[in-house]
């Protein structure tokens, strides 16, 4: 029998900021006016993070994700970020058909789901560079840049925002502040119905 070695994965780095914005509308507006046309047309996004009971990954600020668009699956690793006003991890993402049996691989691994959150996502592109992502969430509505530092200290610029208005939060992490700043528990960042 033979055996194959695996290799280290190269360039599975993902370095992003957000940019809090006022509403989709004025997103839109703000990207057109600076010749971003929309990539990937918007969509709806549920996404269910997994942990250990201990919440091993997440202590370690690592991630593991099951994101479903239109009935398909992106199960994504996410490793512990890299101190810097970006934030810039490996990432490692595999394609599947069905996220309710990947989800149960997950659960009979060990792993729980901890927290889902949802949101609506558009993808922009101005060349080949990098992507600017719409992300209309229930806590507010962002953009995110991701790419190549220069690019996204750049696009930034071009936008209209300063480096202190970068974000390097989590989703997760924006929830329980905004839980916290309404006072009210944490649960799963969800739209109401």
């Amino acid at each position: 029998m033979s055996t194959t070695k695996a290799t280290p994965l190269t360039n599975a780095r993902e370095v992003e900021i957000k940019l809090a914005v006022p509403s989709a509308a004025h997103a839109r507006r703000l990207l057109r006016t600076q010749g971003f046309n929309v990539w990937k047309p918007r969509v709806f996004e549920a996404n269910d993070v997994f942990d250990t009971p201990d919440f091993r990954l997440r202590n370690s600020e690592s991630l593991l994700r099951v994101r479903e668009v239109k009935r398909e699956a992106i199960l994504t690793y996410k490793g512990p970020p890299e101190p810097g006003r970006h934030k810039s991890r490996e990432e490692l993402e595999v394609d599947a058909s069905d996220p309710h049996t990947l989800a149960a691989i997950l659960e009979r691994l060990g792993f729980h789901r901890v927290f889902r959150y949802e949101k609506y996502r558009t993808e922009f592109r101005r060349g080949k560079t990098g992507t600017v992502t719409l992300d209309e969430t229930p806590i507010g509505v962002y953009l995110e840049l991701e790419g190549p530092p220069p690019w996204i200290d750049r696009t930034a610029r071009l936008l209209g925002f300063a480096e202190e208005e970068y974000i390097t939060a989590s989703y997760a992490r924006l929830y329980l502040e905004a839980c916290a700043r309404k006072g009210c528990a944490p649960t799963n960042m969800v739209f109401e119905s």
